[in-house]
């Protein structure tokens, strides 16, 4: 059994951790709430640590999912995080979405202590990791990857190197302003189909099979018409990543003009205190209009 550390037991991570458990790997967790990691002790029969650093002490894998950059920092570059104690040889995954910058810079502390480390934000949503159909999205060198890719495995459908360090988190950024326009033209097209009369439900069943088809079409064109969004990836979350987005758009280059105009309309619905529901709760401006 491979010994391995899960630092972060939140909507994804808790799941995650459990289908590495059900893989057959030996897994010591740490959550900053105790009471999750007892819970997920309670379902997964494992162990917990009092602090990054005791979970990592002995793993051959620390995998790390929490909620952005100054949260990662702490469970990895803190005194009492995992390179004080993770070993030469073993490698770091980080799967939470933060910014590229972050992401080469644990690459090079790693690398000063003989670690190796891939950064892998994920996609696929809550359902995803319940399933282990997740996308992992990877950069980092290839002979890491390669050794920890079956952990990642199990719990992901998709897993792809897509090149050095912090390319994971760039192409999450490419994930994530994708699903933004999407969702916005989504949320138009089940806005008229409404007005216009037609059957929802036998209009996404048609159309989904077509050119307009994807997983949000799916999965959630008849949530956005029954006005159904409190389970999902939160907008609160979804903004996070959008302002990793603006900043590194800004630093290459690249405009982003449709994504910026649906963050504002994120904007809105978090003042609106809406910012637990599901990202497709767009649809909701319309009718303000």
């Amino acid at each position: 059994m491979v010994k391995s550390a899960f630092i972060g037991l939140g909507v994804m991570g808790y799941p995650m951790a459990g289908h590495l458990v059900s893989a057959g790997y030996e897994v010591v967790v740490y959550n900053r709430t105790a009471s999750k990691a007892d819970a997920w002790i309670t379902d997964y029969g494992a162990t917990s640590a009092s602090d990054p650093a005791n979970a990592a002490a002995n793993a051959e894998y620390v995998f790390v999912c929490v909620g952005g950059d100054d949260d990662v920092r702490a469970v990895t570059l803190a005194d009492d995080g995992v390179f004080a104690a993770m070993k030469p040889g073993t490698v770091l995954v980080d799967h939470t979405t933060v910014s590229a910058d972050l992401a080469r810079q644990l690459y090079a502390e790693a690398a000063k202590l003989d670690i190796g480390f891939v950064d892998a934000p994920v996609s696929g949503g809550q359902s995803g990791a319940e399933n282990g159909t997740l996308t992992v999205m990877c950069g980092g060198d290839v002979e890491v990857f390669e050794r920890v890719k079956p952990a990642i495995q199990s719990y992901a459908a998709n897993v792809a190197l897509l090149g050095g360090p912090g390319s994971g988190q760039l192409t999450k950024m490419v994930n994530q302003i994708c699903i933004t326009g999407l969702l916005q033209a989504l949320a138009e097209g089940i806005y008229f189909a409404c007005h216009a009369g037609l059957n929802v439900e036998q209009v996404v069943d048609t159309i989904s099979q077509g050119a307009a088809g994807s997983w949000q079409m799916v999965n959630r064109g008849i949530t956005m018409a029954c006005g159904e969004f409190d389970f999902g990836f939160a907008l609160d979350l979804m903004r996070k990543d959008l302002a990793i987005c603006f900043e590194e758009a800004q630093r290459i280059g690249a405009p982003l003009p449709v994504t910026a105009i649906v963050d504002r309309f994120y904007a809105r619905l978090q003042r609106m205190g809406k910012g637990h529901w599901d990202t497709s709760a767009l649809i909701e401006l319309l009718k303000d209009n």
